[in-house]
């Protein structure tokens, strides 16, 4: 072949105009890389399709990819969607969105406001931790099923499901049992839309607790903030204390700092930035 006839068959992609959009992979409540539940935010001028979105963040392949748009100053449209579907709430991806907000797009404010699909969120930074403040989520006990145990694979202590019957949390009888769960997933699929839940006291902070998902196509998140909603009032109660500290039990793990405001809930954690570039489409 000549070097024309290579331009010539080059000439087409030379002439692609590419839409770039701004992409970082930041590890939320996370004291260092490779730490926490890395979230995937993309800083937009404006919201795509939904279809578009749903295609990034299934070719991003994280737990959660977030879409920012700046509206003013301080506040920021917001929206997350995992691999399979979009989600109405997400911790981790949000303490992400702040972190990325006062690193590259506002550095100035410490107070940032994001609208979403359960309303309005606001990220506070204060020092090295990012503090969200969320609605609290209830939750009313249930029967523990054959189905159930058959899932999780050991004595479940107690069952509980939230508000709205997305989501299931178990309560183990400690620490221990936590840390050596190996539940069935295609079982879990059957036990709720949403999120599977499992949680118990801790040794070393005053709550621990794994989260599943394989119906969002998810089989275990690392750190989920948005499961927090439900057991800060739950081990709130329990411990009878407002101020706690929590350890989700992942391979990667992470800590959140807890606090309970009755219809309110505020949860902090660290984020350390992994990755900066570019989306080309």
């Amino acid at each position: 072949m000549c070097e024309y006839d290579f331009f010539m068959l080059m000439q087409p992609l030379l002439e692609v105009e590419w839409v770039v959009l701004k992409y970082y992979v930041v590890d939320a409540f996370a004291d260092g890389v490779f730490q926490g539940n890395p979230a995937g935010i993309c800083i937009l001028p404006e919201m795509p399709e939904d279809e578009l979105m749903q295609k990034i963040a299934a070719e991003n392949n994280l737990s959660e990819t977030a879409f920012v748009v700046q509206k003013y100053a301080d506040e920021f449209d917001l929206r997350w969607f995992t691999p399979k579907m979009e989600i109405d709430l997400c911790g981790y991806a949000t303490l992400a969105s702040g972190f990325i907000v006062s690193e590259f797009v506002n550095k100035s404010i410490d107070t940032m406001r994001f609208h979403t699909l359960s309303g309005v969120l606001v990220v506070t930074k204060k020092d090295d931790l990012f503090e969200m403040d969320f609605p609290a989520r209830k939750t009313k006990r249930t029967t523990i099923t054959i189905k159930m145990q058959e899932a999780i694979g050991e004595k479940i202590a107690e069952a509980y499901c939230s508000n709205n019957s997305r989501d299931l949390l178990i309560i183990l009888e400690n620490e221990k049992k936590i840390q050596e769960l190996k539940p069935d997933f295609n079982l879990l699929k059957t036990l709720a839309n949403h999120l599977v839940v499992i949680s118990s006291k801790g040794t070393q902070t005053d709550f621990v607790s794994r989260v599943f998902a394989p119906n969002m196509g998810i089989n275990e998140d690392p750190v989920t903030g948005s499961t927090h909603t439900t057991l800060i009032p739950f081990w709130s109660e329990r411990l009878n204390k407002k101020i706690m500290i929590a350890k989700q039990l992942s391979k990667r793990g992470g800590t959140l700092y807890c606090e309970d405001c009755g219809e309110r809930v505020k949860i902090s954690g660290k984020a350390v930035l992994y990755l900066t570039g570019e989306i080309k489409i």
